[in-house]
């Protein structure tokens, strides 16, 4: 499996597996046992999801030694805050058994996330987190949290598929030497994204699917994929996109189909000028 390392040396699988929207509970444990079984070595969950602990049930129960599952988590909003960050970190840690997080970060950059950060960077020198980043970030905001603070988010998770590629920004990150990674790929299969001509030629071109031909586009931009399903057959196919090679050509061609916005409402980096969205992120809450 490819890995990219991080700025701290820590090695990351290129290819993960994701749990959001899977439901909470024997769902996504036996979604994550199906996963490592089938070679999977990255599982992306966070607080948000409510499923932390499942993960943690799955790596225990499959077997797989815990140093060879790389876990990534993120905090939500009501947790912000220097020391509610790191009570909160402390509390999931004994939840689940785990011993640490390999990577570790602020869902959201709303509320107290300058302050939340520095609990992050404590419980990073503490060993409790082995690497720590952002997710929804802009470049602007990214470099003023990294200006003002002691160590540099490792990781972006941002919304990227081919109708929102975000060029200039990962260039961004990436010239910092910033991982980015991508969620909603497949943008929840909105837009015709699996009949999309274009998409659809280069599969057949490879004989692969479009999922397959979209995941290889991330790989082949340097970018760390997390797909989900509850299917072996598709968890099989999603991390045989490692081994897929597009053309200049194809990659251009899938260049094209960007339409330079974000594809779902909720979507802060897209909409920090909408109250409404903004209120909806900051009210919810995701445990007691």
């Amino acid at each position: 499996m490819k890995t990219i390392e991080l700025a701290n040396g820590v090695k990351m699988p290129m290819t993960g597996f994701g749990v959001y929207r899977i439901k909470p509970g024997e769902d996504t444990k036996q979604a994550v046992l199906d996963a490592l079984k089938n070679g999977y070595r990255a599982i992306d969950t966070a607080a948000a999801y409510m499923n932390e602990g499942d993960v943690a049930a799955a790596i225990k129960e499959s077997g797989v030694p815990r140093d060879q599952v790389f876990v990534t988590s993120k905090l939500w909003l009501q947790d912000y805050g220097e020391e509610a960050a790191q009570k909160e970190i402390n509390r999931v840690l004994a939840a689940t058994g785990l011993d640490y997080f390999d990577l570790y970060l602020l869902h959201q950059p709303l509320a107290d996330y300058y302050g939340t950060w520095r609990g992050l960077e404590q419980a990073y020198r503490d060993g409790k987190l082995k690497a720590i980043g952002v997710a929804n970030f802009t470049p602007g905001v990214v470099l003023d949290l990294m200006m003002n603070n002691e160590i540099a988010p490792m990781v972006d998770q941002i919304e990227l598929h081919p109708y929102y590629q975000q060029a200039e920004n990962v260039k961004w990150l990436q010239d910092h030497q910033i991982v980015v990674e991508s969620w909603g790929p497949f943008v929840n299969g909105q837009g015709g994204i699996f009949t999309n001509p274009v998409l659809t030629k280069i599969a057949a071109a490879h004989d692969k699917t479009v999922a397959q031909i979209i995941l290889a586009w991330l790989l082949q931009r340097n970018i760390v994929i997390i797909p989900k399903s509850v299917h072996e057959a598709r968890m099989q196919q999603n991390l045989g996109s490692e081994d897929i090679q597009l053309t200049a050509d194809e990659m251009k061609a899938i260049a094209g189909l960007d339409q330079g916005h974000s594809a779902f409402d909720w979507n802060i980096m897209d909409n920090f000028n909408n109250p409404a969205m903004i209120k909806v992120l900051n009210d919810a809450r995701v445990h007691d």
